[in-house]
């Protein structure tokens, strides 16, 4: 890999350095997110170490700001639709832990490790890679900066809590949805995916003033559990592979004639 200095001369940049680089810097954007999460769980009525105890746990953000979302919505009545809202969102993770197995090796320990930091990030940097060490570097650096990172900004979003007052005020309530829409928008790229988040939404939107908080958002789940179910509108938009293959085949002949 190849960089340029200053002096506009290409440097050449090893690959294990430029996959620190990238993972660092992914962990600290990512951990910078902490903070809201800290603010938002002390005023959704968790004290600092229960929300700390929440964050070294749990740790997969997404489920974690679903958590003290339908909690603080609707209080300890609430608790049982949090646990759901949470363990739904946190299903994903199984996916990224059956594509790292093979990428992480065997050991007991190593896997039992892996397994708390295999997170969107963690992932997303290793299958990016185009080596399996480099894979497996990416993926233990992100996952651990962000661990560290993630603890020590939730941490310190809990202890300022009571400092910045109402979360609503600095516009950490909305932390929550940027983050949903964030594992979501790179997933728009086929219809059925679309279709799928459009009907969840209305879905989710129409029974929110009828039921508890937290119960519209597994009822909207059972859109995508129908919609794959019977695989509506799940044609790909791009060709089979035989069909391409065969239309590379066709335009050759053409070329060499």
């Amino acid at each position: 890999m190849r960089s340029v200095d200053r002096t506009g001369a290409a440097v050449s940049v090893s690959p294990a350095r430029e996959v620190w680089r990238e993972s660092l810097g992914v962990a600290i954007a990512t951990s910078a997110y902490g903070i809201s999460f800290g603010a938002l769980a002390v005023a959704s009525g968790l004290d600092v170490w229960q929300t700390c105890v929440l964050s070294l746990l749990m740790f997969t953000g997404g489920s974690q700001f679903a958590f003290i979302g339908v909690l603080g919505a609707g209080g300890i009545a609430a608790l049982p639709s949090a646990i759901a809202s949470a363990v739904l969102l946190g299903v994903r993770n199984i996916a990224y832990g059956m594509r790292m197995s093979p990428i992480i090796g065997e050991g007991f320990w190593r896997r039992a490790g892996a397994a708390q930091i295999t997170i969107d990030e963690s992932t997303a940097v290793a299958i990016s890679q185009p080596a399996p060490s480099l894979s497996r570097l990416g993926f233990w650096i992100t996952g651990l900066g962000v661990f560290v990172g993630w603890n020590l900004t939730t941490l310190a979003g809990a202890l300022l809590g009571d400092v910045l007052g109402d979360p609503r005020s600095w516009g950490l309530d909305a932390a929550a949805a940027a983050a949903f829409l964030a594992l979501l928008w790179p997933r728009l790229k086929q219809r059925q995916a679309i279709v799928v988040g459009v009907a969840a939404a209305v879905v989710a939107a129409a029974l929110t003033p009828v039921l508890m908080p937290g119960l519209p958002v597994l009822v909207a789940a059972v859109v995508a559990i129908v919609v794959g179910w019977f695989n509506w509108l799940g044609r790909n938009d791009i060709a089979p592979a035989d069909e391409v293959l065969s239309c590379d085949a066709l335009s050759d002949r053409r070329e060499t004639k």
